[in-house]
């Protein structure tokens, strides 16, 4: 949509009025929804003829502000920047209401006072005066511009002279200072030459020196190897035999020593369970005889006491006759003894005295007979 925005008679920032003329292209905006629902709100059910006369109304009040803030020169010779205020200010407050300013162009400026007219005539007197001044400044300017050619052609010339002398200077301390740094170069090559050679020189006497500690390590080694193969041979020859036959010489020892004891222990532990068994032989056969005995006097009832004892006395022979039976069977008799009380024949009497001497207590345990207390009253 086109629309020609008028603003007539509007004063600007002097205080001049002037007419304007402005040409914008709006169009509905419809790059997005919210831009087609800002102008439904807007202009929905309007006709277009509304919606122009608003757009147009719009602009023209944009246009008129920025009339307002500007002086006439600045309208009339800067066209573009019042186009541009005019667009920027009018395209915020349209895109709200979902209308787009594509373009907006100044057409016309006029002025019913003549100031346009006198700015014109003093702008033709100033472009003459323009012009006689700038024919003047340029005669003086040209004959300036001779007398500053000449001077910088001099100064040219003696700038180039000045630097053709510099130029050979560095030249000539370059030069030298190249031969100095070859000079220093080859000197330096020469020195690490030198020192290279002196290096090689030190490394192979280090090799040699690593092959001499090598070779003395080596003879080292070997002799050491041969302390051990000789004190393996002594061991294996000497020591070993040596200790192997000392060994088998304890061991012989202490086996006879072992069954010397053994032996003793033997007999004397068969000894005595003999004994033990024998005694408990006895001792059984003893209660046997007994209950016999008990059982004859309870049969009788008239059997006295005396009678028990003389029995008894008559039993007392076999049974010590039982008891040192087993000994004379024996043919060897080894004592053990501890060092306490008797040794030899006498304690093997002693114990068999002991087997005796507790007789009379199994006698009066079985019967309640003192044997011992009847035998002293008698």
């Amino acid at each position: 949509m086109t629309l020609e925005v008028h603003s007539p008679r509007v004063y600007t920032s002097q205080g001049v009025p002037i007419s304007v003329v402005g040409t914008a292209q709006v169009k509905i905006n419809g790059s997005s929804e919210e831009m087609l629902g800002y102008a439904a709100e807007q202009f929905g059910g309007k006709p277009v003829d509304q919606i122009l006369n608003i757009c147009l109304e719009t602009m023209e009040g944009h246009q008129r502000a920025i009339m307002g803030n500007m002086s006439v020169e600045e309208i009339y010779r800067d066209r573009k920047t019042f186009s541009k205020k005019v667009f920027e200010v009018a395209s915020v407050d349209l895109h709200n209401m979902g209308i787009a300013v594509i373009s907006y162009t100044l057409k016309d400026v006029r002025d019913e006072v003549g100031y346009l007219a006198s700015l014109g005539q003093a702008r033709t007197a100033q472009v003459k005066r323009d012009a006689l001044i700038g024919e003047a400044e340029a005669k003086k300017e040209s004959t300036i511009a001779e007398a500053l050619a000449e001077e910088q052609r001099m100064e040219s010339k003696l700038v180039n002279d000045t630097e053709i002398a510099r130029s050979k200077r560095d030249f000539e301390l370059k030069k030298a200072i190249y031969d100095t740094e070859v000079n220093t170069a080859k000197a330096e090559a020469e020195m690490a030459y030198s020192l290279q050679a002196a290096k090689v020189q030190a490394k192979i006497k280090e090799e040699e020196m690593q092959v001499k500690v090598v070779e003395r390590m080596q003879n080292i080694a070997i002799q050491e190897q041969e302390i051990m193969r000789r004190e393996k041979e002594l061991d294996s020859k000497v020591r070993k035999p040596a200790e192997a036959e000392k060994y088998r010489l304890e061991k012989i020892a202490e086996a006879e020593r072992q069954k010397v004891v053994l032996e003793a222990e033997a007999e004397a532990e068969a000894t005595a369970l003999r004994g033990e068994a024998e005694a408990y032989a006895i001792e059984v056969k003893a209660k046997a005889e007994a209950e016999q005995m008990a059982k004859k006097a309870d049969a009788w009832k008239e059997y006295k006491e005396a009678a028990l004892v003389d029995m008894m006395l008559k039993v007392l022979p076999k049974v010590a006759a039982e008891v040192a039976g087993p000994l004379s069977e024996t043919n060897k008799i080894t004592m053990v003894a501890t060092g306490d009380g008797p040794i030899g024949a006498s304690r093997v009497t002693n114990e068999v005295l002991d087997i005796m001497g507790s007789l009379p207590d199994t006698v009066k345990k079985m019967t309640g007979v003192d044997i011992t207390t009847r035998m002293a009253r008698a």
